[in-house]
């Protein structure tokens, strides 16, 4: 356990649980869900959010139970299933990585389009800060923890002012505006494709020993985070589409938090989302890509991974690790497409938590 000057407390573990999936979460998932459900996007948040929550539920009983840090790997190490640890290491990096490319994207797109949204700005963005962020984690300045609560706080008060001045105007035709109605089952397959937007609250079982008191604190904690942000995608998605209305939030689904937030605050709208939405990716592809090169130099020192990803620099950064998951993250944002790149996220991610569960 660290010493109590760097422990984590309650209020702090909430703060990096919610930041740590809505950072990227609902930025870059909205307009994805709404084409798909349309006037249910609001129960496919639901809906996915009901297995967020028993898996957070999961995992902090696992993490406490064999009071390691470390996530799925660890927990199928100590079950002595070790063939499946090192099956699910590949995947988890993987779902990693496009995660933090789905996050990059978000940012070069929100970014450029205050700046009247110019393609080859947008890729200079989405490469640009991984890049920095790459060079910030090898210099052992990676883990900001402060910073990130204070980036929370103010995002989460964004969000939720934008679902609320929405839900006051409430008008149920613009959840549908511009576009068909969709069956009530089609939040079914909204809600599969956007597992992503839940899956942060996974990288504080890599804080563990940094939790003060984890067997009285973690629980209550992390399931709290986890049922608010699942009551916030659902605010946020109803509120957002009935000040955009469906159609534009689906013609611009890469920024539609902004269309929302400039449709109802104008320009001043439009500065404070993209400065909200700027700093809450760029604070989740810090957090993810400093906790996957960590969970991957853990994985190859038990030998399930290449002996090459094990490496540290003088500032005992797994700077391979770091430089590799980053670079091809980095790639993927620029080639990529939003909803491919959200849809296999969410895959790999479903498909994790099936197995902890």
């Amino acid at each position: 356990m660290a010493d109590s000057s760097s422990s984590l407390k309650p209020a702090s573990i909430w703060a990096l649980a919610a930041g740590g999936m809505v950072g990227g979460g609902i930025y870059t998932v909205l307009g994805v869900v709404i084409a798909v459900s349309a006037q249910w996007t609001w129960l496919a948040f639901i809906i996915t959010g009901l297995i967020a929550i028993p898996s957070a539920y999961s995992y902090v009983f696992l993490t406490n139970k064999f009071h390691e840090e470390g996530g799925a790997f660890v927990f199928l190490e100590k079950v002595n299933d070790k063939k499946m640890a090192g099956n699910l290491s590949w995947l988890l990096i993987v779902g990693y990585i496009l995660t933090i490319s789905v996050y990059a994207y978000a940012f070069g797109h929100y970014l450029s389009f205050a700046f009247h949204g110019d393609p080859l700005l947008m890729r200079l963005l989405a490469a640009g800060i991984v890049a920095g962020l790459i060079l910030l984690n090898l210099a052992g300045v990676g883990k900001l923890t402060k910073v990130e609560i204070v980036i929370v706080s103010v995002n989460l008060l964004v969000l939720l002012a934008l679902g609320i001045y929405g839900a006051v105007h409430w008008d149920v035709s613009q959840l549908t505006a511009g576009i068909n109605p969709r069956p009530v089952w089609s939040s079914l397959f909204g809600g599969a494709a956007i597992f992503m937007a839940y899956e942060g609250f996974q990288l504080l079982t890599y804080e563990y020993d940094k939790i003060e008191n984890p067997e009285k604190s973690f629980m209550p904690t992390l399931i709290s985070a986890v049922i608010f942000v699942v009551l916030l995608y659902a605010l946020v998605s109803i509120g957002a589409t009935i000040i955009g209305g469906a159609i534009s939030m689906i013609s611009f689904k890469q920024i539609a938090l902004s269309i929302a937030a400039k449709t109802a605050f104008g320009t001043t709208g439009l500065i404070i989302m993209t400065i909200a939405a700027g700093f809450a990716t760029a604070a989740a592809i810090n957090s993810t890509l400093f906790s996957t090169a960590n969970l991957a130099k853990r994985i190859a020192s038990q030998n399930e991974l290449p002996s090459w990803f094990n490496h540290t620099n003088s500032n005992d950064v797994p700077d391979r690790s770091i430089i590799f998951i980053g670079s091809l993250a980095g790639i993927l944002a620029i080639i990529g497409s939003l909803s491919s790149l959200v849809e296999a996220a969410s895959l790999a991610f479903l498909f994790t938590f099936g197995i902890v569960n």
